[in-house]
């Protein structure tokens, strides 16, 4: 018995792949394809907040007169490929892909993503900070980066929420 209510409640917690709970997606009419609600997260806000800061601290960076370009360059790429992260884990919660792509742990994956670049991030912003000489593009490029630092953090905290709270509360279960 223990393994049947077992069987129905995995089933129903993993976001229901192909053939799960398939009679239930065509009776409730919010499960299309776009989450209508999901933009108006605390989630999603973050991102978008880290979004806007990414772009405007490389905005700012790329706008300056460089003296040194290896730190520079590296602030830029930093930037840049946290900004595409996070819009790629934006659209796959604004789209649903992960009740699709259910072989990848998504709360897991973000975390992981949130760690490394926040770090790279706070190296990257440091670097900046020490060699932008007083010119004001260089600075507010880098207060921007250590802006969207914090904000990273700040998703640290809720994807460490999202994924290890909840999976020991239904352990404990």
């Amino acid at each position: 018995m223990s393994h049947g209510a077992g069987l129905v409640r995995t089933t129903c917690s993993s976001g229901g792949g192909p053939g799960a709970g398939a009679g239930q997606l065509s009776a409730r009419p919010s499960e299309g394809l776009l989450d209508p609600v999901y933009p108006r997260t605390y989630s999603a806000l973050l991102k978008v907040a880290q979004m806007v800061t990414l772009l405007i601290a490389f905005i700012c960076v790329r706008s300056s007169v460089w003296y040194i370009s290896s730190a520079y360059s590296y602030f830029q790429v930093v930037t840049i490929c946290n900004l595409i992260m996070i819009l790629v884990f934006y659209l796959v919660h604004l789209f649903r892909l992960y009740r699709l792509l259910t072989c990848i742990s998504w709360p897991l994956s973000e975390l992981l993503h949130y760690l490394i670049s926040t770090l790279l991030l706070l190296i990257a912003s440091i670097v900046a900070a020490s060699k932008s000489y007083s010119q004001s593009g260089m600075v507010a490029g880098a207060i921007f980066g250590f802006v969207a630092t914090f904000l990273c953090l700040a998703s640290i905290w809720m994807s460490y929420k999202i994924s290890c709270v909840t999976q020991s509360t239904d352990a404990a279960v």
